[in-house]
């Protein structure tokens, strides 16, 4: 009875959660005395997956699944269930797969819980830690279905290696009822890292004063290999794209590093952004809101700061390169 895990891919390349899942997956199913199965579709990079303790690939090449269509990756993920035998399934907190959880609980009859911070506090009963509150405190949630869905939380578990033999099984079902509907057009940003996968974001709000100024921005994260991230109103002015607002009524983030730059720190923008392991703030306003929540804070011009901290990261990557 192994612990299925799904797994997501991007142009036939796992994302960096699928490694993460993959890696509480099988904390899981140590935990239970069992070995972690994971569920890859249409990845060419499935032999990866047994570096974080994944025994079993099962395979699933479906040009039908290109884009990502939910209620065909829930019918995937339940008949895997089925095939295994198995009880618990750990997905990420990805967009996709909070799309798709909800088709697979109903599915399942199974219990869903997102937001997770930790590996089980115990299988028999089955608790786990969760963040509640708009990430301002936790919850210790028993699941007492038969079959149970884990929700992992970006960056909270992270990578953990326990290099596993995996074995890859092709996996095909029948999906032809479950292509209702269709995605027509994808815009995505290309050639830069995403909000979600970044390890650090760097942000910036009105404090930038308009949107020709915001080419400090993405210097500074083209020197960190960070994605870059605005505030509310700096979306809803048009001075950046909407799916750049982070913050509780955009885009949550839970990266490594977070750096917010002209952003006094509303407390919706908070809420979005708790997560994050490591809060460093610009602002020239000693008594911005956001300083109470940062790690660190600098207060300056940001049109003095960040350029002198570009200079000084460069110099340390020529230094150390």
């Amino acid at each position: 009875m192994s612990v299925i895990v799904y797994t997501e891919s991007e142009n036939g390349k796992f994302k960096k959660n699928a490694f993460e899942v993959a890696s509480y997956a099988s904390e899981v199913a140590r935990q239970m005395g069992t070995t972690a199965t994971a569920v890859s579709i249409n990845c060419m990079e499935n032999a990866l997956l047994g570096t974080y303790g994944i025994s079993k690939v099962l395979n699933v090449q479906n040009e039908k699944m290109k884009p990502f269509n939910a209620k065909a990756a829930a019918e995937v993920v339940s008949k895997a269930l089925e095939a295994e035998g198995a009880s618990v399934v750990v997905i990420s907190s990805s967009s996709d797969a909070k799309y798709m959880a909800p088709l697979l609980s109903a599915r399942l009859k199974a219990g869903y819980v997102p937001n997770i911070v930790a590996a089980p506090e115990s299988t028999t009963p089955f608790k786990i830690k969760r963040t509640a509150f708009s990430n301002k405190g936790f919850a210790h949630t028993e699941i007492k279905t038969d079959i149970k869905i884990l929700g992992v939380s970006n960056n909270a578990f992270g990578t953990v290696e326990t290099p596993t033999d995996a074995s890859i099984e092709d996996f095909s079902i029948s999906l032809d009822a479950e292509f209702k509907t269709k995605s027509t057009d994808i815009d995505k940003v290309v050639g830069k890292a995403t909000i979600a996968d970044a390890d650090i974001v760097v942000s910036a709000g009105r404090g930038l004063k308009g949107p020709e100024n915001w080419g400090m921005i993405e210097d500074l994260a083209d020197v960190l290999g960070a994605a870059t991230a605005c505030s509310k109103p700096v979306s809803d002015l048009g001075w950046r794209p909407h799916g750049e607002h982070v913050g509780q009524t955009g885009k949550p983030v839970a990266s490594n590093l977070y750096i917010a730059i002209g952003i006094s720190g509303a407390i919706q923008h908070l809420a979005g952004v708790s997560s994050s392991k490591t809060k460093v703030v610009i602002n020239n306003d000693p008594e911005a809101p956001f300083f109470k929540a940062a790690d660190y804070g600098i207060v300056g011009d940001a049109f003095e700061v960040v350029p002198e901290l570009i200079e000084k990261l460069k110099e340390f990557k020529a230094q150390n390169s």
